[in-house]
């Protein structure tokens, strides 16, 4: 019964699960859609953030991460009921997150691929970090 239970949740949850995967555009930031920059400090400092993007690391420099730190973070800052995108260096993080998030919370996650260091738009609109 447990079993079928589990799985029932399972297949409902991803029901409501939405993960899509698209290059950093203009059309993404017209969306006015959140952005969530996942990477560290350094590397906020190193190449700037997406103008009005919110910086919450997730792996720190060792590749650690405190998902119940990550969550309350992302939850004080975005109703993850609607969709929110996701942005990292290359996109390998943001990948693996996003689809976590998707499937195991069901949160609408937009994950950037390519990342900062790979924007389809000509000149991406670069705030510094402090």
């Amino acid at each position: 019964m447990k079993k079928i239970f589990f799985t029932l949740l399972l297949l409902i949850s991803s029901l409501y699960a939405e993960l899509t995967n698209e290059y950093l555009s203009q059309k993404l930031l017209d969306s006015k859609i959140p952005i969530i920059d996942i990477r560290t400090p350094g590397e906020w400092r190193e190449t700037g953030i997406i103008k009005d993007s919110i910086p919450i690391m997730f792996f720190n420099e060792r590749g650690g991460y405190n998902m119940d730190a990550f969550l309350s973070a992302l939850n004080d800052k975005v109703d993850t009921t609607k969709h929110f995108a996701m942005i990292c260096r290359t996109g390998s993080r943001t990948q693996v997150l996003s689809k976590y998030l998707s499937s195991e919370l069901a949160y609408k996650v937009v994950n950037i691929k390519g990342g900062i260091m790979y924007p389809q738009m000509k000149n991406p609109p670069f705030v510094k970090y402090r």
